[in-house]
């Protein structure tokens, strides 16, 4: 029987987003109410929510909660300020093209739309809650056919957050590692700590325990060391950003990851949506890297004490490009695509979700 690990919903009785705050685990498991634009726009920021399809649709509530809050009774006047609300959270996260598909499908929606200001708020919060849903369809279908790839007990490097905390439910790479365990397969997860911010050891650790999925955390720099002896039999992560020929854009320590697993014969996947595929980019070489605050970096400790002498200066990287010759596949929610994935990948363009 699966577990329910809902990580955003929309309660209706308050009129607010419940968002499980991501800063909080391991430790505690605590939610946060977000009822305006700026709390979600914040919640976005100090990365309380993080994960390309979670981002994608708290954004889409904060479209909802602009609209909400502006007091025009002109429709087009909404519109307008709900297209400023749209830009300004893409400035936030420059690197996911998630939150840039959702909301900009939302936002053409609504210009279709013939009515009041508020039957366009209306319409707003109908394609937000639409969009949470999709996701986690979307989720269940990565979930089953990336399970297939999966054997009774294989042992699988895992990078990142992946799961239903990044994605409103289920999860991208980490939701096929749950499927194939509620299948039955017996399967093993070696977590990356993935620095600066810990998102294996204090997400992933956490979503496994839940989940009595057994696990064993690694430092980033040990996966070389269990690819190379033999300890590894797949290799999983996700992606924030997909060019259109496969090169994938995800979490820094995915590259080193994917070279490790190429040079030893492990197979690597990328799972994702198909909102995640930029087919505008040709390639992964013009997509913008965000680089966050050093701080970060300079801010880890060892034993209770800084693990950086005061005054060092750091340059914190969130992101790097996996070259696609490295993947072995890429789990989408239309199946699997082998290479060439640049015309496996272009098939799918005109499939894609629409809303």
């Amino acid at each position: 029987m699966g577990v329910w690990m809902r990580s955003i919903l929309w309660d209706a009785e308050s009129q607010q987003l419940r968002i499980i705050n991501q800063l909080a685990l391991p430790a505690e498991l605590r939610y946060l109410d977000l009822k305006t634009f700026t709390e979600t726009f914040e919640a976005i920021k100090n990365m309380a929510v993080r994960g390309a399809p979670a981002i994608a649709v708290c954004g889409a509530f904060a479209l909802y909660f602009a609209a909400r809050e502006s007091v025009t009774r002109d429709p087009a006047a909404l519109l307008e300020a709900t297209r400023d609300a749209r830009e300004a959270l893409l400035r936030l996260r420059p690197t996911a093209v998630n939150l840039q598909q959702v909301t900009g499908r939302i936002l053409q929606q609504a210009s279709a739309l013939e009515g009041s200001a508020d039957d366009l708020r209306a319409h707003l919060l109908e394609l937000a809650q639409e969009a949470a849903e999709r996701a986690v369809e979307t989720n269940l279908l990565i979930a089953r056919y990336g399970a297939e790839l999966l054997h009774d007990g294989d042992e699988i490097l895992h990078h990142c957050n992946t799961g239903a905390l990044a994605a409103v439910d289920y999860g991208t790479a980490l939701g096929v590692i749950r499927m194939a365990h509620e299948q039955g397969k017996r399967v093993h997860v070696y977590v990356t700590e993935t620095r600066p911010c810990l998102q294996g050891s204090r997400l992933t650790a956490w979503e496994l325990q839940q989940y009595g999925i057994p696990y064993d955390i690694v430092v980033d720099s040990a996966a070389g060391y269990l690819l190379r002896t033999g300890k590894v039999d797949r290799v999983l992560f996700g992606a924030d950003r997909v060019a259109a020929n496969g090169d994938v854009v995800n979490k820094v320590g995915t590259y080193l990851l994917a070279l490790a697993a190429y040079d030893n014969g492990i197979p690597a996947y990328s799972a994702f949506p198909l909102d995640s595929v930029d087919f505008d980019s040709p390639s992964a070489e013009a997509i913008p890297i965000e680089e966050r605050d050093p701080s970060e970096v300079l801010a880890l400790t060892y034993r209770g004490l800084p693990a950086a002498p005061e005054g060092a200066r750091a340059r914190n990287y969130a992101f790097d490009v996996t070259p696609h010759r490295l993947l072995s596949g890429l789990i989408t929610d239309r199946g699997i695509l082998y290479p060439p994935f640049f015309r496996n990948l272009s098939v799918l363009k005109p499939h894609g979700r629409e809303e």
